[in-house]
């Protein structure tokens, strides 16, 4: 007769399950229980790597909730015939869906909005001085992808700077038009790559730039922005800055948490390039 226990942990001698992938995310959420989130620290402590992405999680959690709980706050829309009590109720309970579904999936089919209908002058030569203000529409749109990707470490692109030709041909083709990855090594920052994202209506693309010493840029491109020519603007969304324009049928927002002078000054290199004509 066989006496072997079949009911004893296969996990390891100790009885403790291995750390998976979705320990990580639960305690980078703080969902763990307490014996199991002390199991994950150990683990952490002594794996560096794991460590580090870890941290992005939480620090991508904590500028997600920076752009989005402001929702929690705005008022009901007229349209919404709801009791007091239940109407704010599902508010809070859209906005907080939208928070975790961002945070969750990690791809860019939530960071939708509403396209900014707002029409504006454009000057033909130079950016004007810049507005401040809240963000919507594209440019909205732009922070949270901003959020979603910059501090991703294992696969920030989608297609690396190597092939740079081939990750402008194959956006530009997908957007309908010439789409170019601004030059911006004399400022500091060299590109990462980019990525195709899904937009309102139709595919919008992301170029990432890093430096040695600054936090990394993204350049949003998109068509889904007004039809007419819109002025050189600046916003704020958590903590993440933003300098957006439309220049034909092109929408640009340039996003960094870095200061709005540094930005703008990449930014104002950024409106050259793009600018028919432009270097």
């Amino acid at each position: 007769m066989d006496d072997t226990d079949t009911s004893a942990p296969k996990a390891g001698s100790t009885g403790v399950p291995p750390i998976a992938e979705a320990d990580l995310h639960a305690y980078a959420d703080g969902q763990l229980a307490a014996p199991r989130r002390d199991e994950v620290e150990r683990y952490l402590a002594t794996h560096a790597e794991e460590r580090r992405r870890v941290d992005d999680w939480r620090r991508q959690n904590e500028a997600l909730h920076a752009l989005l709980d402001p929702v929690l706050g705005e008022p009901l829309p007229l349209r919404l015939p709801l009791k007091a009590e239940t109407a704010a109720w599902r508010w809070r309970a859209l906005a907080a869906g939208v928070v975790l579904c961002i945070a969750s999936a990690g791809v860019a089919w939530i960071a939708r909005g509403a396209v900014d209908a707002e029409a504006l002058r454009v000057a033909q030569s130079a950016p004007p001085a810049a507005a401040s203000g809240e963000l919507a529409g594209f440019a909205r749109r732009a922070a949270i992808a901003h959020v979603v990707y910059s501090p991703e470490v294992r696969r920030p692109v989608e297609v690396g700077a190597d092939q740079e030709q081939a990750l402008v041909t194959w956006l530009t083709r997908r957007l309908g038009g010439p789409v170019k990855a601004p030059a911006l090594g004399a400022l500091g920052y060299e590109l990462i790559g980019g990525r195709l994202l899904p937009g309102e209506s139709g595919p919008v693309a992301q170029f990432m730039y890093g430096a040695t010493d600054r936090p990394r840029l993204t350049l949003y491109v998109t068509t889904e922005a007004p039809g007419q020519e819109v002025a050189f603007r600046f916003g704020r969304q958590g903590k993440v800055n933003v300098f957006y324009w439309v220049e034909g049928r092109f929408g640009y927002a340039l996003s960094a948490e870095t200061g709005k002078d540094e930005l703008a000054r990449v930014a104002e290199e950024v409106f050259r390039q793009l600018k028919p004509g432009g270097g």
